[in-house]
């Protein structure tokens, strides 16, 4: 298949050539009929201009590849590059290979660390006084484990074939003593599932608060891996699968129902990103691996069996019984027959040498890793050293496949004896599908040395020495949130989040005030305001209590900077526990708009429009615009404004005459009475003179 674009009056039509290329990238069982290509591999395409609209002995062209809403060149999710010599497998760039009757001919090369996603592509035909652009076609660029430069390499073939070629997979559950085996269907090549991924990345959140952020860092197989684990899940996001681990399931469908992971991923995009209900850890893993090999990172599916969930962070499994025997379920860690979680395979430049290779990602929702439920990507080999301080959530794992059991017996005098300490049951049979096979693949030595060694037990040492002891929990959390963006002049509602983690309903004495507070330091003794009273939360419930300044309030206090200090205070006269919380915020100024009306011509005249809007709900006195740029303005230009009532829209036009050629910086500064260094600019390019 061929996919074609009408380009208008210069350009007749675009072959990208999907079906070559596609087959060449390895991408063809996903479609023909679009282009999806791998990140540092050449690609063909052929654009037929209409009669006399290229010459290629006197026109320029380059090329542009862009990806994202924001796209922009010095994020690199912009990149502009010309026709070379030779393709440069390092970069964007392109060649021609031929010009024939109207046909020009391209091999193009992306760059091995593009960001990875939906890109077009774009051809600008340039000249002295213009540059005219025209879109060529769109194109998916994902990781290239095939790249020798790319981050996800990986050399063998058969374990490309295994790792990201094959649809069909092999998941180990059960017990130590009976290991089953679960089919599945991970389907990364299904037409649909490439967009659904895309998509799946662009309901992160932290693309949905900044896009332009999020895009920039998908060039890093390590985001990516991060992304996908938090987002496979649903318990702080859009994600994917709801896990539940008790009946009934009545309303969903049994985690053990799941035959493969295109259903899952088609329900969750078919009913608005809303989440499927349920999964169980083999469910996420799977998924998870589906989302990866997909996007072209070679994953595989493991599972280790008596698999520990240490919650305290201490590197060991504690359960206490009575002196019956009992045991007394006060202990939150715990110890599951099999878990599962995946790995991926990645160079980690991040992380000091001797860290690359397979990385551990778990998407199974047990802790918060940076406040969010993912885990990984942590190295396996710093897993097996027990290199706990190398990122990410390598403690956890190392506990996962290497923590020591210990039995507690407590009398009903409250007395606590040490009575068992078992070094070898957590961590078993840690397994993967065989590389061209459906047997089961040990890879217990790749996370631990040989049980009970003293290479083991000094692993085991060196690892509670490096770990930083965890305080006990509070019973009592507070924490502030001021919805932005906000803006001076509005009203600022501030929120206190008050969390009872009692079993008891508690009366907490809760205290809010708002300071004014310089950029380097709080202003000493300067209250806004101040707000107090009782507030009763409930067990293991939160509570919301809100105020709101209003600028009446806040308006005499602020300085250029604009800032808020706020700090609040909750305390349990019972208990004698208190929780403090603290949050500067910064208060937005209306915007300058700047307009050039015209060609900027060096010494010749140009006019720019500059306009402001009084959002305060007070007039503002004395305005004035101050501008200047070099090469632009000799000196300063003041601009005198007078009054400007609440909701006053002031519009000016400014004239002078430029000096210099180049692209040059026009800056404006507003100031009033009480709105003052309100700043603002406008690029300006100034051109060469006509003859």
């Amino acid at each position: 298949m061929t996919a074609l674009y009408d380009l208008g009056p210069v350009l007749s039509h675009v072959d990208l050539h999907c079906e070559k290329n596609n087959k060449e990238h390895r991408t063809a069982e996903i479609s023909t009929k679009r282009l999806i290509i791998r990140r540092g591999q050449t690609f063909h395409i052929t654009i037929h201009f209409n009669k006399n609209q290229y010459d290629p002995d006197n026109d320029r062209i380059r090329l542009v590849a862009q990806t994202g809403p924001e796209p922009s060149e010095t994020s690199g999710t912009k990149v502009l590059f010309p026709l070379t010599d030779s393709i440069n497998r390092k970069r964007w760039s392109a060649v021609a290979e031929s010009f024939s009757r109207g046909k020009l001919s391209l091999e193009i090369s992306s760059s091995p660390n593009a960001k990875i996603g939906h890109h077009i592509l774009i051809l600008q035909k340039l000249s002295s006084t213009q540059t005219e652009s025209y879109q060529l076609g769109e194109l998916v660029l994902l990781f290239n484990p095939w790249c020798s430069e790319d981050e996800v390499f990986l050399k063998d073939n058969e374990q490309l074939k295994e790792y990201v070629l094959n649809e069909q997979g092999i998941i180990f559950t059960g017990c130590t003593d009976y290991i089953q085996s679960l089919p599945w269907n991970y389907g990364q090549f299904e037409e649909d599932i490439l967009d659904i991924c895309l998509k799946l990345l662009n309901n992160s959140p932290k693309y949905l608060k900044n896009p332009a952020k999020d895009m920039v860092r998908r060039s890093s197989p390590v985001y990516i891996c991060r992304t996908v684990s938090a987002m496979v899940n649903c318990n702080d996001d859009n994600g994917i699968l709801f896990g539940k681990w008790d009946d009934p399931y009545t309303d969903g469908v049994y985690p053990g129902k799941w035959n493969g992971s295109v259903a899952i991923l088609r329900q969750w995009n078919n009913n608005g990103c809303q989440p499927v209900c349920y999964g169980q850890c083999w469910v996420f893993a799977a998924v998870a691996c589906t989302v990866l090999r997909c996007l072209g990172i070679p994953t595989r599916v493991v599972t280790n069996f008596e698999s520990a969930h240490d919650t305290n962070g201490n590197l060991t499994i504690d359960t206490e019984y009575d002196d019956e025997g009992m045991d007394l379920e006060r202990s939150e860690d715990s110890i599951w027959n099999f878990h599962v979680w995946i790995e991926s395979w990645m160079a980690r430049y991040d992380l000091r040498p001797g860290n690359d290779g397979w990385q551990s990602l778990d998407p199974t929702p047990q802790e918060k890793s940076e406040g969010v439920y993912c885990c990984g990507p942590a190295p396996v080999k710093a897993i097996k050293e027990g290199d706990i301080d190398v990122f990410y959530d390598v403690p956890f794992i190392f506990a996962e496949v290497n923590a020591d059991c210990v039995t507690w017996i407590c009398s009903d005098k409250g007395k606590r004896m040490k009575i068992d300490s078992d070094t070898k049951h957590v961590g078993q049979k840690i397994s993967t599908k065989c590389v061209g096979s459906d047997e089961r693949e040990d890879i217990t030595n790749n996370y631990k040395f040989s049980e009970g060694s003293l290479l083991e037990r000094h692993v085991v040492q060196m690892a509670d020495k490096r770990r930083v002891a965890q305080k006990p929990q509070k019973q009592l959390d507070l924490y502030l949130k001021a919805d932005g963006p906000n803006y001076n002049g509005a009203n600022v509602k501030i929120s206190a989040v008050i969390s009872n983690k009692n079993s008891k309903n508690k009366v907490y004495t809760f205290k809010l005030s708002a300071f004014k507070k310089k950029y380097n330091k709080p202003s000493r003794g300067i209250c806004i305001k101040k707000y107090q009273e009782e507030v009763t939360v409930h067990s293991n419930e939160e509570k919301i209590v809100e105020m709101e300044l209003t600028y009446e309030e806040y308006g005499e206090f602020l300085d250029k900077y604009n800032l808020i200090r706020l700090t609040a205070l909750a305390i349990d006269g019972e208990m004698h526990e208190s929780a403090f919380a603290l949050k500067d915020i910064s208060l937005i100024n209306p915007d300058i708009t700047m307009q050039v009306l015209g060609t900027p011509v060096i010494s010749q005249k140009l006019n720019v429009a500059i306009s402001f809007e009084n959002l305060l709900p007070v007039p503002l006195n004395n305005c004035t615009f101050t501008l200047e740029g070099a090469g632009l303005i000799d000196g300063q230009l003041e601009i005198r404004l007078g009054q400007l009532d609440p909701g006053e829209v002031i519009k000016k036009k400014v004239s002078f005459i430029p000096s210099k050629t180049g692209l040059k910086k026009l800056t404006t500064d507003f100031d009033s009475d009480k709105l003052k260094d309100v700043k603002g600019y406008l690029n300006i390019d100034v051109q060469e003179g006509g003859i």
